[in-house]
């Protein structure tokens, strides 16, 4: 396993005003370090001092003051931070280890308030946390994005396969150019060997023919100009017209475009804030109450007998001991009907019950604000795009109608040339009345012709070789496409992959530990993963969902399906440890974050504490517990301890 520290790394943590610590400096070495003692000996806020160095705001600064400080070095490295109390929360400055501690608050710092570990008993959503560190939204965004990106590719693919279609009428084209072009030369020729002849012949004046020539060759440079013109402004008015068409579509769209103003998102940003906080007091509303009524149905399955004489006092009424059906409370030592206790408790389930149903109604409202907000932001994302393209093609539309006014005062002042040009031919023909000026005429007539073809075989093959230019291109494109299409499979199978790599973890490691530890009545602890149509918002769709199965087993070896509520405080506890960790190795936490710690475990005996600190401590190349001492005595002697902070 790879880990970002070498093995022989040594840690130092130095702190200041943590939790119930004033100052403290202590080293960590690679392998198990134990944190043996009592209640109230600052273990826990140790462990909260490394979280600090590490990264996590989850801390609690000491009740007299309002800053703190912890620097912890990791080898060569050192990260300081200052954490200051401001109206009752708490912020952090400096240099963490962690770029962002949101993985390791999760699945490695497993202290009694570890959201992870609290997920079983408090019947949470295993899936989505599990998920959470995964931004599906934005995956959501890469494959939409990359659609696009696809939906270009098969565009410019189809205009391929359109001209290539258009090849053999180009083709075509060509060669009947070229053989116009040819009939007209020689057309020419003859035309110019009968000017020769003519020229033999003709008595009138050089400067009449010259003069002639020069209007003739003017009137078809003009002429030739002319057609330039018109070309122009054809291409100009079709490109207007093809861009007013995407101008008309742009705008349908921003009007069948919801508005979203940004009040909107800000509003549903602060009610999940809002709904976040609420289901954090519930969760611990939930998880006092599941203590106190586990407590009280230890007590009130068996009262240690010490603890009855103590409170009924040394002397007690022998006649006492015969009252089955009351019991000593064990908070103010008097006598009560053990009814009353089991009504009492009763009430805290319901009520605990009630706790968890509202937190399950504040999460689907959560997954549907989720969805709202998502929908909003793509929404405001659509509208910027269309806005950004509505004004690209608005001022081309413009710029285009610019040239076609320049082409049109072009065109009209060509016009008006090319007449005076032909008034100017026919004077100079009418004085002549010459057939050599005639044919004269013919000559420039066939070579303006001539022009016009030789620029229209040039278009033709130029536009040939371009598309054969673009032909080339194909290969990469469907390259492209491919390529694109296994990006978008990656993605779609992404999360898939890391809810299924969970589940698996979840479940290979649940039924070695339970291997381990050895409870005599619990078969077996599993996540099925299936799927199930759940509501988002409006719509409905398929989502997987992880659901937690209890199998327990007879004397006799018969099996059976029991329910999460009858785990016991040991089960429940190691049943939270192994999600943790199974979310711990599913996301590679250990690549970024190679320490594991661990509280408030002693629901779990000291034989099952120690085979299950053996068996973390092959993940992790920090592993630091926090135990009493007589839990820590089970543990291997050669693990490191700190007895005194």
């Amino acid at each position: 396993m790879s880990t970002p520290l070498s093995t022989t790394d040594s840690v130092q943590l130095s702190v200041e005003n943590i939790g119930g610590i004033d100052e403290s400096s202590v080293s960590f070495s690679p392998g198990v370090t134990i944190l043996a003692g009592r209640n109230a000996t600052n273990r826990t806020s140790l462990l909260q001092s490394l979280m600090a160095g590490l990264g996590s705001e989850g801390v609690s600064i000491k009740g007299d003051v309002d800053e703190a400080h912890v620097e912890l070095t990791i080898g060569d490295e050192t990260y300081s931070r200052m954490l200051t109390r401001t109206n009752g929360d708490i912020y952090a400055e400096g240099d963490a280890y962690l770029d962002n501690p949101e993985l390791a608050d999760l699945f490695v710092f497993l202290l009694e308030a570890n959201e992870a570990r609290r997920a079983v008993e408090l019947q949470q959503d295993l899936r989505e946390l599990i998920m959470r560190p995964v931004d599906t939204a934005a995956i959501e965004a890469e494959i939409e994005d990359l659609q696009a990106q696809r939906d270009d590719v098969e565009r410019q693919l189809e205009n391929l396969d359109s001209l290539q279609r258009e090849l053999p009428t180009l083709e075509q084209r060509r060669q009947d150019l070229k053989q116009e072009i040819e009939e007209k030369e020689a057309e020419l020729e003859t035309t110019k060997e009968a000017i020769e002849d003519a020229d033999q012949e003709l008595s009138a004046t050089r400067n009449q023919k010259d003069e002639l020539d020069d209007a003739l060759e003017a009137f078809r440079d003009t002429r030739s100009e002319l057609e330039d013109t018109r070309r122009n402004l054809e291409t100009e008015r079709e490109s207007i017209a093809a861009l007013e068409s995407e101008l008309d579509e742009l705008e349908s769209e921003l009007e069948d475009l919801p508005e979203t103003p940004m009040a909107g998102v800000d509003e549903v940003s602060d009610r999940l804030d809002e709904l976040r906080s609420q289901r954090e007091d519930l969760d611990d509303v939930a998880n006092s109450l599941q203590k106190i009524i586990q407590f009280n149905e230890e007590m009130l399955e068996g009262t240690d007998s010490d603890v009855v004489a103590a409170l009924r006092g040394e002397n007690e009424d022998p006649t006492d001991r015969l009252v089955d059906e009351q019991v000593v409370c064990w908070t103010c030592g008097s006598t009560v009907d053990s009814d009353a206790i089991e009504e009492t408790l009763d009430r805290l389930r319901d009520i605990r019950s009630e706790k968890l149903q509202e937190r399950r109604e504040i999460q689907s409202k959560m997954d549907d604000l989720k969805t709202e907000k998502a929908t909003y932001e793509e929404q405001q994302r659509q509208r910027t795009q269309l806005e950004d393209r509505l004004k690209q093609v608005q001022a081309e539309i413009k710029t285009r109608r610019e040239r076609v006014e320049d082409l049109e005062t072009d065109r009209e002042h060509l016009e008006d040339e090319i007449d005076d040009l032909e008034a100017e031919v026919e004077t100079l023909q009418d004085e002549t009345q010459s057939d050599l000026l005639d044919l004269h005429r013919e000559a420039n007539q066939i070579e303006f012709e001539l022009g016009q073809l030789q620029d229209d075989l040039d278009q033709v093959s130029s536009e040939i070789d371009r598309i054969d230019d673009e032909l080339e291109k194909r290969d990469d494109l469907k390259a492209r496409r491919e390529e694109i299409s296994d990006e978008i499979a990656d993605l779609r199978t992404r999360i898939d992959q890391v809810e299924s790599e969970a589940v698996e973890q979840f479940n290979e490691h649940m039924e070695t530990v339970l291997e381990i530890l050895g409870y005599e009545n619990l078969e077996r602890i599993w996540i099925e993963r299936r799927q199930e149509t759940v509501s988002q918002g409006r719509r409905t769709v398929e989502q997987a969902v992880f659901e937690l199965h209890v199998v327990r087993s007879t004397a006799d070896g018969t099996t059976y399906e029991d329910t999460v509520d009858h785990l016991s405080e040991s089960e429940r506890e190691v049943t939270g440890l192994v999600f943790a960790l199974a979310g711990y190795l599913t996301h590679d936490v250990y690549e970024t974050c190679p320490f594991l710690l661990l509280d408030s475990i002693e629901a779990i005996d000291s034989n099952r504490i120690a085979r299950l600190i053996d068996y973390v401590a092959d993940f992790a190349e920090y592993v630091v517990v926090a135990l009493l001492p007589e839990d820590a005595q089970a543990l291997d002697d050669e693990y490191h301890r700190l007895s005194e902070i």
